[in-house]
């Protein structure tokens, strides 16, 4: 019986090659894109998975009071993993402290790379869940001087040979042992850029400043990293630490009420967001907004399968009367019907593939991922044969339960119409399939009318042919002067100036600040930058009251410039000239600059402060290119100079713009991925509108034939066969129009700097709609009204 409902299938299929055609690209186009949301959500929920402990493992959050408002800070106090294993070790099977990612120039023989890493206490590589490749996992880390490699940095510098024992520089300074190498991360893990991984206590030697710190507790520089003990429950623990850090600062530090708590390594990835102390979510926002729109463009895809098949249902009501008068029950005609769908979803699911494979590097491109097809694995191709199943149950279940209800009395005595009502749930379908299209559209152009709205913000300084170069080595610093001297005579450059961090990010954030008429109760935190004179020059801020810092001026070794935000957070009516106190040492304020959007640029700028480093604690240097020269000419001769006073580094440097387009990646990766999936349901309904119009076009021929003898012009005929879609899709635009406002006017709230929602969007997504309708029914309105009536009217 199975073999017979799927021979007749075929036949069927065959015999109707436009329809099946329509049909199966239809479903191929929404099962690709079904496919391509389904690997990227998988990515999504299985990141970090790669670590064993995954479920036992978290990092040490804080959460603080700073400047009246509830902040969530990821760094903390080199002690803190001391202190938390000596009270609560039962607890906790590790708790390590560690670095952040950061470079380090390693060095063998004449090859020097800048490679990114981490300092970490021993205990990693087990916690973790590292994949040695060589070396003793319990030994790899005892020796302060040692390292351990990731594979792919041993290749690059020992090739083939064996990298175990041999020595390697770090910058130019201290020398390190390889006693291990490890599997590289996958992309899918948080440690995919870590390249090398040092011990703890040779971060501490380097850093010798930090054992001497008068107040361990007052400085959050760290990250503290967890792995809970077997039977250890995550929340419990959590509430448990939370007095951690409270219990250790001075009265200074308990005014920003600190409470530590622990964040799990299964929220690290999609659940990273927090607001006043709140986890509010993060990328799982995007997880479920691209699983939804996966499921409607599948729905799209069906509802061509159902409309066409139920169009159609003349054609197949002899059938259906001849099969039923024959003894066949309705159940075997679902079935039959059934069949059909389930082969048509079948090879849409193989064109399907296909069509992913083709698409999946400029998916993962634009994606940012590095998802592959499992071809080998059987589990994806048992899913791939459900998926398909359900496919086609669901493309054929109202066809399948339509057609199977014809009477057969009336079928075979030729009485059998579709009534006017028949055709209702196909107008509904049609009428969803661009509702859903619409919403897509408008949201595509919010979303990147969003991203302009950011990117046309005032920053406050000018970025056109700023560079920054990173200092590991403290060489270019200590030469600051003569640098600067040649390049600037060579032409190259037109100013240059160094900093503690560059002008995209925050690297360094200061309390203890006092001033007149300060709340004695308010624990403040502002982002400060240590720079050095000629630092305004370079990065061309913009004052709005005031001067900049000058060597002229002996006293501005204690002066701030601070921005808007920060003039007006101090409350104070005239600050330039006002004295900011910080930890005890007044400074004068002598200079108030418009604010510099240095974090999110959707966001309000913090009030911060610039000052003159006084402690040689700069980490890159800033250049801005001569624009009389090509920025090629300009960057040899700044290679030249720099490998001359610094041969030990490798010269590397990157555009501020380049560092700037950064803050848009996310969105703007969202942006591309809705358009993608926009333009794939408009095509997916445009190819059931233009299956729907061939078929009325075909059953209207007689009609047609008599009004073109009747003198109809083609126009004429145009606007009656493309009026009956025009109006379904002017429907749709009066439902999609309020829900995508609805829908984007919530997602525009999370951003506190945010375009409106102009009403030229709506209008131009309802042309847009109407315009690709008009044109995907015309061809065959044209070619029916076009066609010789005597053909249509022959059989009459």
């Amino acid at each position: 019986m199975l073999y017979s409902y799927f021979k007749i299938a075929f036949r069927n299929l065959i015999k109707n090659k436009g329809y099946t055609f329509i049909n199966i690209a239809g479903l191929a186009a929404g099962m690709a894109v079904a496919l391509l949301i389904g690997l990227w959500i998988w990515d999504e929920l299985t990141f970090n998975q790669y670590h064993k402990n995954y479920d036992r493992l978290a990092q040490v959050w804080q959460h603080n009071m700073y400047n009246g408002v509830k902040r969530s800070q990821v760094s903390n106090p080199y002690v803190m993993a001391e202190e938390i294993r000596n009270n609560y070790g039962s607890d906790f099977k590790y708790v390590l402290q560690s670095t952040w990612n950061f470079g380090r120039i390693l060095t063998i023989e004449e090859k020097k790379f800048n490679k990114s890493g981490m300092y970490w206490e021993p205990q990693v590589i087990d916690m973790l869940s590292i994949k040695l490749l060589r070396g003793d996992p319990d030994q790899a880390l005892k020796d302060p001087y040692s390292i351990v490699l990731s594979e792919s940095v041993a290749k690059a510098y020992f090739d083939d040979a064996d990298p175990m024992g041999q020595t390697i520089r770090i910058n130019n300074k201290n020398d390190v042992k390889v006693t291990g190498v490890y599997e590289d991360m996958p992309h899918s893990s948080k440690f995919r850029e870590m390249s090398w991984i040092m011990p703890w206590d040779l971060y501490l030697i380097e850093n010798e400043w930090i054992k001497s710190m008068n107040d361990p507790w007052g400085s959050n520089f760290t990250q503290t990293w967890a792995q809970l003990a077997e039977n250890a429950d995550m929340e419990l623990v959590s509430a448990k630490i939370i007095d951690v850090k409270l219990n250790k600062v001075d009265e200074g530090g308990r005014r920003y009420k600190p409470e530590v708590f622990l964040h799990p390594m299964s929220k690290w990835h999609l659940y990273s967001g927090f607001k006043e102390g709140r986890n509010v979510g993060g990328r799982i926002e995007f997880v479920w907004m691209f699983g939804i729109i996966g499921v409607f463009v599948l729905l799209l895809a069906c509802i061509n399968f159902m409309n066409l098949s139920t169009a159609r249902s003349e054609k197949r009501a002899k059938e259906v009367g001849i099969r039923k008068s024959i003894g066949s029950m309705r159940s075997q005609l679902i079935n039959q019907f059934f069949s059909e769908s389930i082969v048509v979803a079948a090879l849409a699911f193989i064109v399907s593939l296909g069509l992913v494979y083709l698409a999946l590097p400029a998916f993962n491109e634009v994606a940012g991922k590095k998802l592959t097809l499992l071809w080998a694995s059987p589990m994806f191709w048992l899913v791939g044969l459900g998926f398909s199943l359900f496919t086609g149950i669901i493309a054929g279940s109202y066809p399948a339960l339509y057609l199977s209800s014809f009477q057969p009395v009336k079928v075979l005595k030729g009485t059998f119409r579709v009534g006017r009502l028949a055709s209702m749930p196909r107008k509904i379908l049609v009428v969803l399939q661009f509702t859903v299209s619409v919403i897509l559209i408008i949201g595509t152009i919010v979303v990147f009318r969003q991203i302009q709205f950011a990117k046309d913000r005032p920053i406050g300084y000018d970025r056109n042919g700023l560079i920054n170069v990173y200092l590991p080595t403290p060489d270019i610093h200590n030469h600051f002067e003569a640098v600067r001297n040649e390049l600037k005579s060579q032409g190259a450059i037109v100013e240059m100036t160094e900093a503690g961090s560059p002008t995209t990010q925050v690297w360094n954030s200061n309390g203890g600040f006092n001033w007149a008429g300060k709340d004695p109760a308010l624990a403040v935190d502002f982002p400060n930058n240590g720079v050095n004179h000629e630092f305004g020059k370079t990065v061309g801020w913009k004052f709005k009251a005031g001067r900049d810092f000058s060597r002229e001026h002996v006293s501005d070794s204690l002066a701030f410039v601070i921005n808007e935000a920060a003039a007006k957070f101090l409350g104070l009516e005239n600050p330039v000239g006002e004295t900011l106190t910080w930890n005890e040492t007044p400074y004068t304020i002598i200079g108030i600059i418009e604010d510099m959007i240095i974090e999110s640029p959707y966001e309000p700028v913090r009030a911060s402060l610039w000052h003159i480093d006084r402690y040689d604690n700069v980490n890159l240097a800033i250049l801005k290119l001569n624009p009389d020269m090509s920025s090629h000419e300009a960057l040899d001769k700044i290679k030249t100079v720099f490998t001359r006073y610094n041969p030990e580094s490798p010269f590397s440097y990157e555009f501020v713009d380049t560092e700037y387009a950064r803050k848009f990646s996310d969105e703007e990766r969202i942006g591309k991925l809705a358009s993608f999936f926009a333009v794939l349901a408009i095509f997916i309904s445009c190819l059931g509108i233009f299956g729907l119009a061939s078929f009325v076009a075909e059953q209207r021929t007689k009609e047609i034939g008599i009004r073109k003898v009747m003198g109809a012009s083609v126009v004429n005929l145009w606007g009656m066969l493309s009026k009956d879609f025009v109006i379904l899709v002017g429907i749709s635009l009066l439902v999609a129009m309020p829900l995508a406002w609805y829908f984007m006017s919530n997602w525009l709230q999370k951003y506190q700097y945010r375009s409106d929602m102009a009403w030229w969007i709506f209008a131009a997504a309802g042309v847009g709609a109407l315009l690709i309708t008009l044109l995907t029914v015309s061809y065959q309105s044209i070619k029916a009204a076009m066609a010789n009536p005597v053909n249509g009217l022959r059989s009459e």
